[in-house]
């Protein structure tokens, strides 16, 4: 079955409230969670990431009464990340309202945790997030917010997140986060074409045609698109439109 690509649009959120930086720093105010989800839902968004940005840095759980209010206010399905470290905090956050819990930093420290949760709730369930940085030929995995650096290398560290059972890779270019430049196709393609589960292009979408790059060129089942919709450069019905333009099957917003 082939799986019709999707728009995600991402809320990144601290202390409650939707945050954009770039490279993951110099993060600015731009709203309400729950404001921001109901109005792209409403423009056609196929679904919602909601991230606590700091939490792993924090070493505190995901802040639940903002995602559980965000939960409430959406019909699409809702990714949840951030603070995750146990299956117990994935069910909070399923109880809560999630459709999908996105796991990092606790994945890497524990990478147990993705095939626990696959075999509770379903793969389906399991998000895989990879925040990577080129060095060179390789691409390097960061945890903590993209804070730490570790020793994994991000595509095969793809590999194996699949491997252990996580139903998506959540794809994050550290590089091109924020730069609005472009998805990095290269990075992208390559962990497309090694698992066997949907990959999420993310960090760097600076215009329609950027997402019609990482659905093509990129290999991703998914784009996801951020500062772009928050400061109003586009929409999700814009996006939406040009992707179909381009040929690329997109549900109607």
């Amino acid at each position: 079955m082939t799986l019709i690509p999707r728009v995600i649009v991402c809320l990144d959120v601290k202390d409650g409230r939707v945050v954009k930086g770039t490279q993951f720093r110099g993060l600015r105010d731009v709203g309400d969670p729950v404001e921001l989800a109901r109005r792209y839902e409403e423009e056609g968004a196929d679904e919602v990431v909601f991230l606590d940005v700091s939490a792993s840095a924090e070493g505190r759980g995901t802040l639940w009464e903002t995602v559980s209010r965000t939960a409430a206010a959406l019909f699409v399905p809702l990714t949840v990340g951030g603070g995750v470290r146990a299956v117990g905090d994935i069910a909070d956050l399923l109880r809560a309202g999630a459709d999908k819990i996105s796991v990092n930093t606790a994945a890497v420290a524990r990478p147990e945790l993705l095939s626990e949760g696959a075999q509770r709730f379903g793969s389906q369930c399991v998000v895989a997030s990879i925040d990577a940085a080129r060095e060179g030929e390789r691409w390097v995995a960061y945890t903590h917010g993209g804070r730490r650096r570790t020793q994994l290398d991000a595509i095969g560290w793809a590999v194996r997140c699949a491997e252990l059972g996580a139903g998506e890779i959540l794809l994050t270019s550290i590089d091109q986060d924020g730069a609005r430049t472009g998805y990095d196709l290269e990075l992208t393609r390559r962990v497309a074409e090694r698992v066997t589960v949907p990959v999420i292009a993310s960090g760097g979408a600076g215009s329609p045609r950027h997402l019609a790059e990482a659905l093509t060129a990129g290999g991703a089942s998914a784009a996801l698109l951020a500062g772009i919709l928050h400061d109003g450069v586009t929409t999700v019905g814009e996006v939406k439109r040009v992707l179909m333009q381009s040929g690329i099957q997109v549900r109607a917003a």
